[in-house]
């Protein structure tokens, strides 16, 4: 990318655009974005309510949802991949790597996660910032450790089960959602496993951009803005279908959620019912906000309480929407590595909070 930049520099008329101009059209852009994504609801409702079909029907609930969360995450990834091309520009990959890596990974590990806790993110909207990490170089573990974390635990969903079913349990719920999302991201980056990453991917986080020098030549600010630019129209160009065909996926499950089968099986005093929740939610889609009333819903009509957060935990960290944005950025054996960590942890969630509780 720097080579780019660098042909650019010499071989093209120089820009007769300001400085001041680049400044003042990104903070432009910026207050833009913000302004737009605050009028995300009222505008998935209003498209929605152009369509005939009853709002709260499973077909209006779909379809609010759909016409929600594509611009949001597309919003998010937009923003996120253009201030990562930026930032990265200060940083070429082995600085990154150093000050990430080696003995510095498992702090790496803990400072994402928390991290995650404080960004309100669904699985699919914790994506761009995880192709941002990644793609600055930070290692695979540390950004696991985020992906985890961002949807399983946040402030909405430990407000909400706080209100629920008390603080010991939120408290108990943050405690070991952390605790997966620290110690899965961790065995993953031991693994070494940033082979199986997608070759592009793979091209990026192995220090294609991110020089901070041209030949001797200090890039200016409106260099970095165009390496932020140029990173969204590399990565954006090869995702963006498939992170609509993965929430159009979302869509219809979120809209037709088979509740009274779930309670059956979820109610059930069986070993396998912890399991059987966390199959049940890999395929559904909704974040920590949507899944609370379903957790409601199954506790009031008798499910064990660990048996409803597993299937609550795989719902907003494995849900299969995600699965199929991430399949761009990842090879198939990274993602069944990711799965079978995460959904161990998960899993022992469930028994470990059966017994407690």
């Amino acid at each position: 990318m720097s080579d780019i930049l660098h042909h650019e520099h010499h071989n093209e008329r120089p820009s007769h655009r300001p400085d001041w101009l680049w400044h003042l059209g990104v903070a432009g852009f910026v207050a833009v974005w913000w302004v737009v994504y605050h009028q995300l609801i009222p505008f998935s409702e209003w498209i929605t309510s152009l369509v005939p079909v009853e709002r709260h029907s499973h077909t209006g609930e779909a379809i609010a949802f759909f016409f929600y969360d594509v611009p949001k995450v597309m919003m998010l990834l937009t923003l996120i991949v253009f201030a990562m091309g930026v930032v990265r520009s200060f940083f070429s990959p082995e600085k990154t790597r150093a000050l990430l890596s080696g003995k510095r990974e498992g702090v790496g590990n803990v400072l994402s996660a928390g991290l995650g806790v404080l960004t309100p993110f669904c699985s699919c909207s914790a994506v761009p910032l995880f192709i941002g990490f990644v793609s600055a170089g930070v290692p695979l573990g540390v950004t696991f450790s985020f992906l985890i974390a961002a949807p399983m635990v946040n402030e909405v969903a430990l407000v909400l089960l706080f209100g629920l079913v008390g603080w010991q349990v939120a408290l108990t719920y943050l405690a070991f959602g952390l605790g997966i999302a620290i110690v899965a991201g961790f065995i993953i980056g031991k693994l070494k496993l940033e082979g199986w990453l997608q070759d592009w991917v793979r091209e990026i986080h192995s220090g294609a951009g991110g020089a901070e020098l041209i030949e001797g030549e200090r890039l200016t600010m409106v260099d970095r803005y165009k390496l932020g630019i140029e990173a969204v129209k590399e990565i954006f160009g090869k995702v963006w279908i498939w992170i609509i065909l993965g929430i159009a996926m979302g869509a219809l499950i979120h809209g037709y959620v088979p509740e009274d089968l779930m309670v059956r099986i979820m109610g059930a005093e069986a070993w396998w019912s912890v399991p059987a929740a966390v199959v049940m939610g890999i395929p559904m889609y909704t974040n920590a906000a949507g899944v609370i009333p379903i957790v409601e819903a199954l506790l009031g009509k008798g499910a064990a309480l660990g048996t409803v957060l597993a299937f609550m935990m795989s719902v907003i960290a494995l849900s299969l929407p995600e699965m199929i944005i991430l399949k761009q950025v990842l090879t198939l054996r990274l993602i069944a590595v990711f799965i079978g960590v995460v959904g161990s942890g998960i899993l022992a969630v469930g028994f470990l909070f059966n017994l407690i509780f």
